[in-house]
């Protein structure tokens, strides 16, 4: 086994766990706006998006658990674990460090939404928005495929594809919900007086 294959595994498993995350961002976004016909909702649309953002979370345990047994920025576990504990790019790395803490949380309250209150999944859920910026930063800024055209442009791209997509959410939310249209009175009956 070459010395540098656990670098080149967190390379790419951090370029999948990113493109996962990314993926399940936009498919979320999708669930929650009208581009999905709000009618049809079989199962499998939600499934496909938790399915998303739980391979997120195995591609990310995979990045950390090949970082820690790379020899040559020799990472401990204090290092994957505390921002600005590594002086290996620290502030890129504390990126990092605060993405795994964020979809730690969103993907444990996911699991236990049926158990906790709803408003409490909701507000964690929203911190998907945070946890797709910062890994998006730890992305662009660590690593050594950080200069590369390609990524830069994906990332740019998926960027807007989230932004577009959440200013459609919020537009959605903040426009007037229709007024339910009266039911006519039911005429057999005789009017009670008052």
């Amino acid at each position: 086994m070459s010395g540098q294959f656990p670098w080149y595994v967190a390379r790419s498993a951090g370029l999948v766990a990113w493109a996962l995350l990314a993926a399940s961002v936009l498919w979320g976004l999708a669930l929650s706006t009208k581009i999905l016909s709000p009618k049809v909702r079989p199962n499998w649309i939600l499934d496909l998006h938790r399915w998303l953002g739980g391979l997120a979370l195995t591609f990310t345990g995979v990045h950390v658990g090949a970082l820690l047994l790379d020899t040559y920025v020799h990472f401990g576990l204090v290092s994957v674990l505390v921002p600005f504990a590594t002086s290996w790019h620290p502030v890129a790395v504390a990126w990092g460090v605060v993405s795994l803490y964020l979809l730690l949380a969103v993907e444990v309250t996911s699991l236990l939404k049926s158990r906790i209150p709803k408003s409490v999944w909701r507000k964690t859920h929203f911190l998907s928005f945070l946890l797709f910026l910062t890994s998006t930063v730890h992305g662009l800024t660590a690593g050594t495929d950080t200069g590369a055209t390609m990524l830069r442009i994906g990332a740019l791209m998926t960027a807007a594809l989230v932004a577009g997509l959440t200013a459609a959410r919020l537009l959605e939310a903040g426009a007037p919900s229709p007024r339910p249209v009266p039911l006519p009175a039911d005429r057999s009956r005789p009017n009670r007086p008052r």
